[in-house]
């Protein structure tokens, strides 16, 4: 990640010139630049294709989650219903403005007015996430030359932080998969007007990423607009600092921010001074499973993303991640890595750029960068598309939609947290077993027979204890069929 000179002059190149420089100098108008070849909208519709079914096909199999598509559905039915958002799923009337500042969300209210399902969340992440792949792939193909453009697309749309986020819910980072592309391609290409402008809506989408525009302001400001990168830089710091400092905790319910990341030692607890001296320095590359995300991150790239400034943005995301106590953010499951994918390609885009290979010698990095992305496609979730169970329905699911579909509009709910998902569109519910749910909800659904390491937050007998103590406060069985268990509330 060593911080390189920007490219000299075309001018002072020797007369000896590879076919990849000639190919790179040979710049089409202004007006072709700007344009998407027809091929690249082929590519993004394909990948947007790929994103939606596994998506969808995922949510009608029942395996998505409260936790957080749930949460998310009832963020964006708040503001499709004209208000702040609350999520009934955090705690009862739980304003979400205060756990992450994520007002981005908004933009999917429209969708859902047509759709009000979780489904338009997921479509719209499809989206976000494919045309992520566009400006990528145009600068590409403005500096490399289309097969490469070509190469890269695919390698990125397939590659593992993509495929994680994907196969895991719906989350707000999605939308900064595609301003971070354009922010970065526009960097890239020394347009820094372009690329403040694209990184600056960051503030909107999570508090966190206020210090990724900082670090991109400090790289236009390296490039040569020193001005523009010290306004960059100063805005993103100042908003990561006004939301983590005061908006969150003047909207948190509990009067602090909740997500002190850095702060929570592994056990939940804070470890004072040493704790954070520790994770700091020697705990950023332990556990191993640090350190294998971090390699894994740039191995789509053939370690040559190291070789591009561009990849300093990446580091607020991995320095966070790596300091927490929450061994979710450390390895390569669920979406976190998702931010990290179109930083990771336009730093091996401009790697490739600055070093100016022989025609040969692109060829085998393309081919080994693509090599790398699938041989890891069968560890993530892209690979379930090709999996003959994934386009099986168990009969459990319309045994589960009968039962729900006897739940009415409107009402109170606790359910299993693959359940939830389900009825956010149309009840109020909350987590069944989970201790900031709320209380004598009118229904209880739990299914009985989820599997181990699907279950929370109750175990087994957590949760037939906690079945049969309910019906001994008046819950009366309305099913039991299939390992479902319908409760209703008399009186």
């Amino acid at each position: 990640m060593a911080m390189q000179a920007p490219p000299t002059d075309t001018t002072t190149r020797p007369q000896q010139q590879s076919d990849f420089e000639n190919q790179a100098e040979a710049k089409p108008s202004h007006r072709s630049r700007s344009e998407v070849a027809w091929w690249m909208w082929v590519l993004a519709g394909a990948l947007f294709c790929a994103y939606t079914a596994l998506s969808l096909r995922i949510h009608q199999r029942m395996l998505t989650r409260s936790y957080d598509l749930g949460i998310f559905e009832q963020v964006v039915r708040s503001y499709a219903d004209g208000h702040l958002p609350v999520s009934e799923l955090k705690a009862p009337d739980f304003a979400v403005l205060g756990d992450h500042f994520s007002p981005v969300l908004a933009l999917v209210a429209p969708l859902y007015w047509l759709w009000r399902s979780a489904n338009a969340l997921l479509v719209m992440q499809a989206a976000l996430l494919a045309a992520s792949v566009l400006p990528l792939m145009v600068w590409a193909r403005r500096r490399l030359g289309a097969k490469a453009a070509a190469v890269i697309g695919v390698s990125y749309g397939v590659s593992w932080g993509i495929a994680s986020g994907v196969g895991f819910d719906f989350h707000e980072v999605a939308f900064a998969v595609p301003l971070l592309a354009c922010s970065l391609t526009a960097l890239g290409s020394d347009r820094l007007r372009a690329a403040a402008y694209w990184a600056l809506p960051l503030l909107l989408v999570k508090e966190d990423l206020g210090l990724t525009v900082a670090v991109i302001g400090l790289v236009i400001a390296w490039r040569g607009d020193r001005k523009l990168g010290i306004i960059t830089a100063s805005a993103g710091l100042a908003g990561s600092l006004l939301t983590l400092l005061v908006v969150l905790p003047a909207l948190n319910p509990s009067g602090s921010f909740a997500y002190w990341f850095w702060l929570d030692s592994p056990g939940g607890s804070e470890g004072g001074l040493t704790d954070l001296l520790y994770k700091s320095t020697i705990g950023l590359i332990t556990p191993q499973a640090k350190v294998s995300t971090f390699l894994l991150l740039l191995a789509p790239t053939l370690f040559l993303a190291l070789r591009s400034p561009l990849l300093w943005i990446a580091l607020p995301t991995l320095l966070w991640r790596f300091a927490s106590g929450n061994e979710f953010h450390w390895g390569t499951s669920w979406h976190y890595s998702l931010v990290l994918m179109p930083i990771v390609f336009a730093a091996y885009i401009d790697a490739l750029i600055r070093r100016r290979p022989s025609t040969s010698s692109l060829r085998r990095y393309l081919a080994g960068s693509a090599a790398v992305s699938f041989l890891l496609l069968p560890q993530f979730s892209l690979w379930q598309l090709v999996q003959p169970a994934t386009w099986r329905t168990d009969p459990r699911v319309a045994v589960a939609h009968s039962l729900m579909d006897r739940i009415p509009d409107g009402a109170t709910v606790q359910a299993s947290n693959n359940l939830g998902p389900q009825l956010t569109n149309r009840t109020s519910v909350s987590v069944y077993g989970y201790p900031d749910s709320r209380p004598n909800p009118e229904w209880i659904m739990v299914d009985t027979w989820v599997p181990g390491d699907r279950r929370w937050p109750l175990n087994i007998i957590e949760e037939k204890i906690s079945l049969d103590r309910a019906r001994a406060q008046g819950y009366r069985t309305v099913a039991d069929r299939d390992g479902y268990v319908l409760l209703s509330r008399t009186g």
